[in-house]
């Protein structure tokens, strides 16, 4: 039975012309070499080589044989270094999730261009969508990764690794009283209107501000409930009430937003990411590494 030996010594011997030359370079003897020629012309049933001369020369059969070895030869090299890649994680695709305000995060940002340095042959898709939905597009297969805020529901098949601590600013309309302010006492906004998010879509971060409110002495008043963080900022800018949000969100509406620190005890919002506990995917497991390095990770 024909293998891809038998073509690469028959190759050898087309390109050399010379069966000596050959053996060497495939670093066998000769007389092994001239068997396993003539015994591929047997199974062929077409003569190769044109023997009759002083110097052996290809039949127009050899000729065509030669190339097609070669094509073959040269297609099996291709499929082990892609398989190779592929079990590296070289190649491939990763689904990526990320909720709105982890797409302005640097992190996250970073962690995108670092993957498409390392590995430029993966194909990236990405999906925003508050956490809660990020965790079951997760769990159903629908992506591979997410980028969410904890805390979020105890889901079983999924880890959760925390990788930033992001401090929370209060952002409020450009024309409000307080932009001279250095920081803001937070029991100092119990008469203000807020702008939040629906526990529902937001869990960590709705909890962690009117936690922090009700430990200020007050429950916050909420005007108007976004579901997207990046649309707070535009209710804010449009001066409907003020806000807390993640500091990385300081670059959205500048002009119309200012964004300041708060005093006492630091408010923070978590990030992470979120993958299958069994993930088997090289190249999933790629992405997941370089979130990991790009941060110094927070403890739990």
């Amino acid at each position: 039975m024909m293998e891809l030996r038998h073509l690469r010594y028959f190759l050898a011997v087309a390109e050399e012309l010379n069966f000596t030359r050959a053996a060497e370079r495939l670093g066998i003897s000769q007389p092994p070499l001239t068997q396993q020629v003539k015994a591929l012309e047997a199974e062929l049933g077409v003569t190769l080589l044109d023997r009759s001369a002083y110097r052996i020369e290809l039949t127009d059969a050899g000729r065509i044989f030669a190339a097609e070895s070669a094509r073959i030869l040269g297609d099996a090299r291709s499929a082990v270094q892609a398989a190779r890649r592929a079990a590296t994680g070289a190649t491939g695709r990763v689904r990526v999730g990320f909720t709105d305000s982890a797409s302005f995060n640097p992190l996250v940002t970073a962690t995108l261009r670092s993957f498409r340095s390392d590995y430029p042959a993966v194909e990236v898709s990405l999906e925003e969508h508050p956490s809660t939905e990020l965790i079951v597009s997760l769990r159903e297969g629908r992506i591979d990764a997410a980028f969410v805020r904890p805390p979020l529901p105890t889901q079983r098949g999924l880890t959760l690794d925390l990788l930033e601590r992001e401090p929370l600013v209060l952002a409020v309309p450009s024309s409000h009283p307080l932009v001279h302010r250095q920081e803001v006492d937070l029991g100092s906004l119990a008469a203000e209107t807020f702008i939040l998010y629906p526990r529902a879509v937001r869990p960590g971060l709705a909890d962690t501000v009117v936690a922090a409110c009700e430990a200020a002495g007050f429950t916050p008043k909420v005007a108007q409930y976004a579901p997207q963080l990046s649309s707070t900022i535009n209710l804010v800018a449009a001066s409907l009430g003020i806000s807390i949000v993640p500091d990385s969100m300081r670059c959205l509406q500048a002009h119309a937003v200012a964004y300041l620190p708060l005093q006492g005890e630091p408010l923070h919002t978590l990030l992470g990411i979120a993958y299958r506990t069994e993930e088997g995917s090289a190249v999933v497991c790629n992405f997941i590494d370089t979130a990991r390095r790009g941060s110094a990770g927070v403890r739990s």
